[in-house]
């Protein structure tokens, strides 16, 4: 079975990347794979540090989200867009986890991993200009990013009391994203 890792880059409580990323991971589950859908408000960190790391190593957290990364097939990974770039929640975690301990190299939780990328924002773009950015930044550490992406405009709105998504071509958008993703893997 295919073992998916979904999450948001936002910590705010309620997100509208995170009821994206709960949809995503719902779809991904009704598709046959093994989801978990996790919070990066679970995952604390200090911004990253080489000096931190240099005298503390990873911080525990980290190396619990790395772990998860290295032990799933695939992410999908639901960004806001801060100023139309990656928000910096998204990019402490992701250089934490990229960080190599003993003899492995670096960005070895991401080598070769696939991953679908998403946004969604309350504005008329739905979070797109992220998307170019969110790609290359995934590329450079070492994330095959399957092609395509799903935006969500007007996020404030497009979700009902039961958090699925109340427009149908944003529905279809997600869903044959998370079908090419799972299509990816062998």
């Amino acid at each position: 079975m295919k073992k998916i890792l979904v999450f948001a880059g936002s910590s705010r409580k309620d997100s509208v990347n995170k009821k994206l990323a709960a949809v995503a991971a719902s779809r991904a589950g009704a598709a046959g794979a093994e989801v978990t859908l996790l919070d990066l408000a679970d995952y604390p960190a200090p911004v990253y540090d080489g000096d931190i790391e240099e005298q503390d190593g990873l911080p525990a957290t980290m190396q619990s989200f790395k772990a998860l990364c290295a032990s799933h097939d695939a992410l999908i990974i639901v960004s806001p867009e801060y100023n139309g770039c990656i928000p910096p929640l998204l990019v402490n975690v992701m250089s934490w986890a990229s960080r190599p301990e003993g003899d492995e190299a670096s960005c070895a939780a991401f080598k070769g991993k696939k991953v679908a990328i998403a946004a969604a924002s309350p504005g008329g773009l739905g979070g797109v200009r992220v998307i170019p950015r969110l790609r290359d930044f995934l590329a450079e550490l070492s994330f095959e990013v399957v092609p395509g992406f799903a935006t969500l405009p007007g996020a404030y709105k497009a979700f009902d009391d039961e958090g699925e998504l109340v427009n149908e071509t944003s529905s279809r958008t997600l869903g044959a994203l998370v079908d090419r993703l799972l299509a990816s893997l062998p």
